[in-house]
This record gives structure tokens, C-alpha cells and sequence, in this order.
């Protein structure tokens, strides 16, 4: 954490050692100084971070330094901020300079000053070449410690994945497979492994076997003599060698020769890295006996790697269901016995509070089953302090260890986003681009070059999913994460690490113990709690989640202590879904500010005066009720994220209608935008917005409203020359109105998403030359010629939908077409007489949905073929098509007879009709619209 810190002040110290040479007259010496310092400084950082809980003295140290490099850079953004004139973006002059130049000296001189006792406590405390050393940076202690072991009987409905693996491990396949067991800490996957490993029949098949544990700290050579000692032990032999002296190489030939002629099974408990993999794999041999390697990871990519690279299936663990959670539960706090009554309340709730994670199941009824069953305050403060709980009570330390071991194995880089989760609410699913925004804006993500800061924060998120420590809650139809969230418990240990490293504060309750300085604050449910205490706020960041305070007229100058001057060096405000109607004045002055979020609240303007955020990256104004922006916008020039849209459900038939903005200014000024949606075209004071448009040559997403036919040429010409371009979207004026974008001899080569809503001429040829195409939308296409025939060959295309795109009678799917489909949806296709679907046809084809076909009578010819499909959603379908679906209804019953779930939904007077194809016969009516279109899985229509 402390390096994440000293790193990203070192970045700022050289560039502010390069353009402000002369500014820094007089102190560039100690600025330089301090730099020199903090750099000796990191190495050892990057390795005392992780070791910091097991050395009091060492773990001052490391917040001496964080400190000292915080203040460091408070100094530099007063500095810039005293220079910069916000109205001209030029500096003062005469006194102004002076002053400033002076303030910084005095500054640095008590800085120079800390630093110095800082590094000389270092060289006294810490061991380096040429000093003296009372204390030496260890190497990492055995991951597993003392870690809670869950026994078979903790490991609730153990049954059934241990038969799935002894069935992995049987499999009659005589080549050497491996069967990695993946998941985050705590969810059994050892003790899963062991049960596995101990079975009398498995032992049996496997005559040779032996367990091995990893662990992150493992010495090669170690583990490879453990292995040769239980193989030989195995045999009933002891070794004839002298494994003391041998080396690996020697070793790995040693357990080759014992396994080549015998069906072994090597177990190898938590892998860390993809590297330790390598370092034992190839002591094992391929000697086409059918032998088995059991390994157990909390890494997705190890798993992977290792399947790769041997023939296997990976065994994602999972989390127990709430009934098999309730049953451990009961049986480890209550002894077998039922729980009284007066306790469930507060059970469940602390239940709730462990995730279905057995490890945390067992450790918290094991601190529960010690407390006075008749006290029921004992077990509510638990409930509703879960953290402090975990940090002082003892039954809970090996659950801490395995749950902080997944944390304190981070690279420093990670280390910071992962604890920014903890700004977050619990059980709060967080969207994955917000994040990534928020991280970019507080300094979080290393520039790499070729990669924009966007696609390195992407691969940081994938990191840590990759590492089990976040989870996806809700995925895009193209199968990647659109909302992620920490599992709770882990959840409670970051918070713990946060605000024991001061990281960031969260201000929920009106008895929070507040730091001494507060830089990073999350304020949850209302402010009103803030504005009493002595704290120092010299806010970084400020983030609102369900106020319930009104924000008619909200000003950090009356809601913090000290005022606005103490807060203005913010780089992230985040208002989103805050009770907020006007737009703060007193932001446009926070000249550091990179993020600005109004997401979701009642705003309609935003002031001319916004072009002093010079620094500003992201604008989020999503679902407010902005419609226009100020022609200072375009001054902006930092500016990546520009979201300025809202949707509104108008009718069953039209599911939203989408309101974008308009700007009179030349947009083509904002050279650094990547996402800009939605900018309506229409508006005669932008008259060459669509030649404007071609500057921005670094937009990864745009999407434009209320097309006209005569502006598709110059539209074209724009598009080619963005070639990084990710999300086309386009809307026509009216839904009749022509999209003319056939012109385009050179598409966007990496596009991913295209949405096209308005009339077609024709489909563009280009199109089928988009290989790298996952969704496709078409929305009043009316298309005489069947779009499927450039569409089909599309070999990424995950997910299609179609809305009044066609006017033939017949739509075909080839045998062999769209290889990757796994969502199709299909609206208001009102000459659609036939659907005929090929064998071969979207083989991996898991969902279909077809409405308002009015003249489809039938189910889809082929649709038997479709073998993958999981869900069948027919709404609003003319009557013969539902009475074909009943168990009665002859042939079209048992060809969708093998799908798992189909449904029938309709449209009636008063009501809607949900049928499922088991109880078709049974009338459910429902009628809330609003509950209706819940139900409906097409309710992502038109969305980008």
C-alpha cells in the first residue's frame, strides 16, 4: 500500500521536475532530494507492505513513509493549484508567483526534514549493505499457517461433488489428465481434495499417490524430496538415495522412474503461481496408465494453464445454497440442536453475513457457540458488528489468515484497487466501468505503453476475478462482467486493512470512530453525521450511496469541517443516485478534479463555468434530465468519458425511448474523448457535427440520435477514421427515416457492438466483414432481403436481435451458421410466416425469444436442433402457436420438449398471460405492467 503511494507521487515529482524548472527556483534541490529518497525507498517497500502485520516497528515505518508521501503530494496539487489561473489555463505573475514559491519552500524544508529522519531510521532498523540491522525483511511465511482445516462433516451436501471428482478422476482416458479444483479461500477445496484423496476406492485405482502442499513460499527442491519420501513410502520401501544432496533435475528423474510403470494420483494443494506449475509438472510422467493430478487453486489462470497444457476439466467449487448453509449453521452452534426460536432472526442475519462460505460458516458458529443462548444482545452485536468481531476474537483468527493470505499475495498495483472496493456499501453490486473510471481518476492504474489507461484497469479487474477476490454479479449477454461485488467477508477484512492503513473512511453510523485525517470518504445513508466532528478532512474523493438527505443545495464548504478550503485538492466526486436537483456551483472551482459523477439524480443544467475543470476525464450525467450542455464543454480537453443519456418506458409495444444531448459547439476539440453517447444530430446550430465527429480519432464508443438521411456520407467518412472504435450506435430522426451508412470502405476493424435503429436500404456490406462483432442490435430495418446472409459467418456474434428488420415470410439459419450465437431474439416480424432452422445452425444457441410475430402459427421447423437451448420465450403470439405448445398440442410439444425452460407470454386486456410449457393448461395473470416487463429477458432492448 505504501508503494502504490510512493510510486505515484515519484511519477508526479518528475514530471514536475521537467516543465516547472523555473517555478522551482530555489527549492528544486530538496524536491529533487525527496525524490531520491522516496525511490531508495520503494524496493524494500514492495516487499515490507506484505510483512508489515508481523512487525509493529516495521509496520510504523511503512506509515511514516505513506504519510510523508501523501503530504508530498498535497503540496504539489497546492502548488499547481495556486499557479494555475483557472479562467486561462496560464499562470499568475509577480506576487502571486512569489508567494507560492515561497510556501512550497517552507513546505518542502518540513518534508526534506522527515524524509531524512525517516531514512535514517531505515538504515538503523532495516538491513541494508553497509549498515547495521536489528530487524531483516523475512520471506513470506507458509500460506497456510495455522489455517482452519474443515473436517467432512463441516462440508454440508460433500456428497455429490466428491462423486463428481471420483468420476473426473475414472474417467477412461489413458493419457496423464489433471482435475483442478478452483475457488476463493475458505470454500473447502482441501478439505473437498481430501475426501476425494482418502477414499478406499480411489487408493485403490491410483496404487501409487501422493499429497503434496505448494503454498506460495515452496522451495522446489523441498517438495520434490517430500514427494520422493511418500512414493517411496507408498512402495513400503525406504529411499536408497541420498535425497540431501540432490537437486531438482536429479530429484524429477528420482519420481519419474518410481510412476512411469504404475496409474498414480498426485495431489498438489494450493498452487499459487503459474510458474509452480511448471516447476513440478514435469516430474510427472505421460505413461498412458490414466493417472490423475488433483491440484487445488484459488487462481482462475493456474487452472486454466494446467488444463491447457494437460487434458482436464476444471471443478469450480462453489458456495453452499442458503438451505445447506443453514444446516451447517445449526449443526456447529447449536450441537445438532434445533436454534431457539428468539435467536433465527439474528442467526439468519449473521448467516447472510458469511456468503455461503463454509470456512467463515464454521469459524463464526464456533465463536457463537461460547455466548449465552438467553442474551440475545451478545449475538446482535456480532450481527451488526462483524468486523470488529473478526479482529478480537481468537476463534475467528484462522479464518482472517486464510481470507487475508488472497489479499497480502497482491502485487502492489492491486492492492489500492482492492481496497477502493471497501468504499463501497455491502451488498452492493458495483458496475464494472464505474470502477475503472474511479480508479483511473485516483492514480491507481501504471501507464503501459500501447494499452490506454482504460484497457490496464480492465486487466487489473481481470486480475482479481482471476484470483477469486471479487465476484461477478450480472453479466452482459457477451458473457463478461457488468456488475462485480466482494464476498462480505472478505469484504470486512479489507475494511479492516483500510482503516488501519487509513486508506479511506466510511461514514454509516453516528458512532464512527473517525481518523485524524480523513482523504477518501464514503458517506452512506446521510451527511448529517460529518458536519459535527473535529476530524480533518482534507478530502481526495467523496462518494454518496442512499442519502436521504436533501441536496437541493448541497456545499462541501457547509457539509465539512474547515470549509472548502481544506477539500479543494478532490479529484472524484461521485453523486450518483443522490437526492440532487441543482448542480453544485462551487464544483467548477475544484481545478484537480478528474472524475464527476450526477448519475441518476434530478439535474437539467450544467453552467458554462464547468470549462475550469481542466483536468476533468469522466462526466457522467447518465439518466439526469440534462439534455443540453453548455458550448464551454468543448474546452474540456482531457475529457475521455462523455455520458450524457437517459431512458424512459413509454408503452409494452416500445420498451424505452432514449434521450441523448446537444451541444452547438465544435466537438471535434475534444481530441481525447473515447466514449461519447448519446450527441443528437439534429441540431441546425451543429450543421457539420458529422465532420466534427472524424477529429475524434481515439473514441472507443459513440452514439448518436435523431440521424437524418443526408448527413451518411459525411457520417461515413467520419467513421473510417476511427479506428479504435468499439460501440457504434445510431438512431434515426424517425423510425422511417433511411440510415445511410453503406458507404463505409473501411469499418472499424476491432468493432464489438453495433446498434442500427432506423430504415436500411440494404444491410451494409461491411458488416460481414466485421470479424470481431459480439452484438448485434436492428431495430426498423425493413429489409426485403434477408439480413441473415451477411450476418451468419459473423464468427464472434454472441448475441442478435431483430425488431421490424425483415419483411419476407421466411427466415433461414444455415447449417453451419453463426457459430458462437447463444441469444436470439426476434420482435414484430409481421410477414414472418416460417423460421426454418438447419441442422447445424447456431449449435451453441442458449436462449430464443420471438414476439409479436403475428403470423408465425407454428414453432421454428428445426428447432429440435437446437440442442444447447435453455429458455424459450414466445410473448404476444397469435393462439394456434400456444395451443401447438400444450402437452396436448401434438408435434410442436416434444420438439421443445427437450428444452429446459420454455415460457409463453401475451398481451390480453387487462393483463398479462405467463404460460411455462409444464403448466400451460394453468392461467397466471398478472396485471403491473411494470411487473411484466420485469419478467421479460428483453428487457436490455436497444441498450448500448
Amino acid at each position: 500500500m505504501a508503494e502504490s503511494a510512493v510510486f505515484f507521487l515519484l511519477d508526479k515529482l518528475t514530471t514536475m521536475l521537467q516543465e516547472e524548472a523555473q517555478l522551482l527556483k530555489g527549492v528544486r534541490t530538496d524536491v529533487k532530494y525527496v525524490k531520491d529518497e522516496l525511490e531508495r525507498h520503494r524496493a524494500i517497500l514492495r516487499v515490507a507492505d506484505a510483512l508489515e502485520d508481523q512487525d509493529p516497528e516495521l509496520e510504523v515505518w511503512v506509515k511514516q513513509v505513506r504519510d510523508v508521501a501523501h503530504d508530498m503530494e498535497d503540496i504539489i496539487d497546492e502548488f499547481t493549484l495556486r499557479l494555475a489561473d483557472h479562467h486561462h489555463g496560464r499562470f499568475y505573475s509577480g506576487v502571486k508567483k512569489i508567494r507560492a514559491r515561497r510556501q512550497i519552500a517552507s513546505d518542502l524544508r518540513d518534508i526534506k526534514y522527515r524524509v531524512d529522519t525517516i531514512s535514517r531510521k531505515r538504515r538503523r532498523d532495516i538491513n541494508e549493505p553497509g549498515s547495521s540491522s536489528r530487524h531483516q525483511v523475512a520471506p513470506r511465511i507458509n500460506s497456510q499457517g495455522n489455517a482452519l482445516l474443515l473436517e467432512e462433516a463441516d462440508l454440508v451436501g460433500i456428497d455429490r461433488p466428491k462423486k463428481q471428482l471420483i468420476d473426473l478422476l475414472f474417467k477412461e482416458e489413458h493419457g496423464r489428465a489433471v482435475v483442478p479444483i478452483c475457488g476463493m479461500g475458505g470454500l473447502g477445496k482441501t478439505t473437498l481434495a481430501k475426501q476425494v484423496y482418502e477414499d478406499p476406492k480411489v487408493k485403490k485405482r491410483f496404487r501409487m499417490h501422493a499429497w503434496v502442499t505448494v503454498s506460495p513460499s515452496f522451495k522446489i527442491d523441498e517438495l520434490l524430496k517430500d514427494l520422493v519420501r511418500q512414493l517411496y513410502n507408498v512402495i513400503g520401501k525406504p529411499p536408497h538415495i541420498e535425497l540431501d544432496r540432490m537437486k531438482s533435475d536429479k530429484l524429477k528423474e528420482v519420481i519419474k522412474n518410481l510412476l512411469q510403470q504404475s496409474r498414480y494420483l498426485i495431489v498438489l494443494d494450493d498452487i499459487w503461481r503459474v510458474s509452480a506449475w511448471d516447476a513440478i509438472k514435469h516430474a510427472l510422467p505421460n505413461n498412458n496408465y490414466g493417472s490423475r493430478i488433483l491440484l487445488t487453486t484459488r487462481k482462475k489462470d493456474v487452472a486454466s494453464f494446467s488444463c491447457t497444457e494437460l487434458e482436464g476439466k476444471i471443478y469450480n467449487q462453489e458456495f453452499l445454497t442458503p438451505e445447506e448453509a443453514w444446516s451447517l449453521f445449526i449443526r456447529k452452534t447449536f450441537q445438532e440442536n434445533s436454534c431457539p426460536s428468539h435467536l433465527e432472526d439474528v442467526c439468519r442475519s449473521i448467516l447472510e453475513r458469511c456468503g455461503g462460505l463454509p470456512l467463515a460458516i464454521v469459524a463464526i458458529s464456533g465463536a457463537l457457540a461460547t455466548k449465552d443462548k438467553s442474551n440475545i444482545e451478545e449475538w446482535q452485536v456480532v450481527s451488526k458488528s462483524f468486523g470488529p468481531e473478526i479482529e478480537v476474537n481468537d476463534k475467528l483468527d484462522d479464518m482472517n489468515k486464510v481470507l487475508s493470505l488472497s489479499f497480502n499475495d497482491l502485487p502492489y498495483y492491486l492492492k489500492s484497487c482492492m481496497l477502493y472496493l471497501s468504499m463501497f456499501p455491502e451488498f452492493y453490486a458495483i458496475d464494472h466501468m464505474r470502477l475503472i473510471r474511479l480508479w483511473i481518476a485516483e492514480g491507481f492504474v501504471n501507464g503501459e505503453e500501447g494499452r490506454t489507461p482504460e484497457e490496464v484497469a480492465e486487466s487489473y479487474l481481470k486480475e482479481l476475478l482471476n484470483r477469486s477476490l471479487i465476484q461477478v454479479v450480472e453479466k452482459t449477454s457477451d458473457v463478461w462482467m457488468k456488475t462485480c461485488r466482494v464476498h462480505d467477508l472478505l469484504r470486512e477484512i479489507i475494511n479492516l486493512k483500510s482503516k488501519d492503513q487509513n486508506f479511506a473512511t466510511i461514514a454509516k453510523e453516528q458512532d464512527i470512530i473517525w481518523p485524524e485525517k480523513v482523504r477518501r470518504l464514503s458517506v452512506v445513508n446521510t451527511l448529517q453525521n460529518i458536519q459535527q466532528n473535529k476530524t480533518t478532512f482534507q478530502l481526495r474523493s467523496l462518494l454518496l450511496f442512499s442519502l436521504s438527505d436533501s441536496l437541493d443545495h448541497f456545499s462541501i464548504a457547509a457539509s465539512f469541517p474547515h470549509g472548502y478550503r481544506a477539500n479543494r485538492l478532490i479529484k472524484v466526486l461521485d453523486f450518483q443516485d443522490a437526492p440532487l436537483e441543482l448542480f453544485p456551483e462551487e464544483i467548477v472551482n475544484l481545478y484537480h478534479l478528474k472524475y464527476l459523477s450526477l448519475k441518476n439524480t434530478k439535474v437539467k443544467r450544467i453552467p458554462g463555468s464547468i470549462k475550469k475543470l481542466q483536468n476533468l476525464e469522466t462526466l457522467d450525467l447518465k439518466h439526469s434530465y440534462v439534455s443540453e450542455l453548455p458550448v464551454e464543454i468543448v474546452e474540456l480537453h482531457r475529457l475521455r468519458h462523455l455520458l450524457v443519456y437517459r431512458y424512459e418506458v413509454e408503452s409494452y409495444a416500445h420498451f424505452h425511448s432514449r434521450y441523448g444531448f446537444k451541444v452547438s459547439a465544435s466537438i471535434g476539440n475534444m481530441q481525447s474523448l473515447q466514449k461519447l453517447c448519446f450527441i443528437e444530430a439534429d441540431d441546425e446550430r451543429s450543421p457539420d457535427l458529422m465532420i466534427e465527429l472524424g477529429k475524434l480519432t481515439q473514441l472507443r464508443r459513440l452514439g448518436i440520435r435523431k440521424m437524418r438521411q443526408e448527413d451518411g456520407a459525411a457520417l461515413c467518412s467520419s467513421i473510417e477514421k476511427m479506428t479504435n472504435l468499439r460501440s457504434l450506435s445510431i438512431t434515426s430522426i424517425e423510425d422511417y427515416e433511411i440510415i445511410d451508412i453503406q458507404h463505409i470502405s473501411k469499418p472499424p476493424q476491432y468493432l464489438q457492438r453495433l446498434y442500427l435503429s432506423g430504415r436500411l436500404e440494404k444491410l451494409p456490406e461491411w458488416v460481414h466483414c466485421l470479424k470481431n462483432l459480439v452484438r448485434v442490435y436492428l431495430k426498423w430495418s425493413r429489409l426485403k432481403e434477408d439480413p441473415l446472409v451477411y450476418l451468419q459467418d459473423l464468427p464472434n456474434l454472441i448475441h442478435l436481435e431483430l425488431l421490424q428488420v425483415y419483411v419476407g415470410e421466411t427466415l433461414s439459419f444455415k447449417a453451419e451458421g453463426f457459430p458462437s450465437l447463444k441469444l436470439l431474439g426476434l420482435d414484430d416480424l409481421e410477414e414472418m410466416k416460417h423460421m426454418v432452422v438447419e441442422e447445424g445452425a447456431m449449435p451453441g444457441l442458449k436462449k430464443l425469444i420471438i414476439q409479436r410475430c403475428k403470423s408465425l402459427k407454428q414453432v421454428p421447423s428445426g428447432i429440435e436442433f437446437l440442442t444447447k437451448l435453455k429458455a424459450i420465450e414466445f410473448f404476444d403470439m397469435p393462439d394456434e402457436l400456444i395451443d401447438a405448445l400444450c402437452p396436448n398440442g401434438g408435434e410442436d410439444y416434444w420438439r421443445v420438449a427437450h428444452v429446459p425452460s420454455v415460457y409463453s407470454m401475451y398481451w390480453r386486456s387487462g393483463g398479462w398471460d405467463v404460460y411455462s410449457l409444464e403448466t400451460l393448461g394453468e392461467r397466471y395473470t398478472d396485471s403491473s405492467h411494470t411487473a411484466a416487463m420485469r419478467s421479460l429477458e428483453l428487457r436490455t432492448l436497444w441498450k448500448v
